[in-house]
């Protein structure tokens, strides 16, 4: 895992993304064993499950320049979970794998916080910060994001960024085996023109 300060770090009133370090490691493996936090995802991750998937994240950024960013409170230093972009590995629906040539890869925005940072808006400052680096630090095109139906907030809180539930419906998570309960997946996206829009009329 690389040192925690390379690669783009954004920066919101109240937060620091940076990409996370191996100091990170213990934070992140008690957010991913809280069956609260995971109740959304197959099981709760063990700390060797979480090790990996840091190293993941470390790749991403050293292949793409962008990842998930370990968020920091700014007043306090505590890390408080994860958010940022991932390239997508698998086919959604109008968007073939792999993408047909000379395209990018579609990417996603996510976020996993800790319990005890809901409901005070972080999630939103620290998705919003990564929104904006997708569009007007990087140009993406587009930039998508999926959930299960049954967790409202995560949804619902797409719809607040200005995300829209893609028009052609749901698929269902190819990483999940048929019959799963949490196979059924809504999908949401934005484009670089409705980006623009959100924040004209948010100002």
């Amino acid at each position: 895992m690389s040192p925690p300060d390379v690669g783009p770090r954004l920066q919101t009133p109240r937060l620091l993304l940076r990409p996370p370090g191996p100091a990170d490691l213990p934070a992140t493996c008690a957010m991913n064993a809280d069956p609260e936090v995971m109740r959304f995802f197959p099981a709760p991750m063990r700390p060797d499950e979480v090790e990996l998937m840091l190293g993941r994240i470390d790749a991403h950024f050293a292949r793409c320049g962008f990842g998930f960013w370990a968020v920091e409170r700014r007043d306090n230093a505590a890390v408080i979970g994860l958010i940022g972009l991932v390239e997508v590995t698998f086919a959604l629906p109008g968007r073939p794998c792999p993408p047909p040539a000379g395209a990018r890869p579609p990417v996603e925005v996510g976020w996993r916080l800790v319990s005890s940072a809901w409901g005070q808006g972080f999630a939103r400052e620290g998705a919003t910060a990564a929104l904006r680096f997708a569009f007007e630090g990087i140009a993406l095109p587009e930039v998508l994001s999926f959930t299960v139906p049954a967790n409202t907030r995560s949804w619902g809180l797409m719809e607040r960024l200005g995300l829209r539930r893609d028009p052609a419906g749901g698929f269902e998570h190819p990483r999940l085996p048929v019959g799963h309960p949490l196979r059924p997946h809504l999908l949401y996206g934005i484009d670089r023109a409705g980006w623009s829009s959100a924040q004209g009329s948010a100002r």
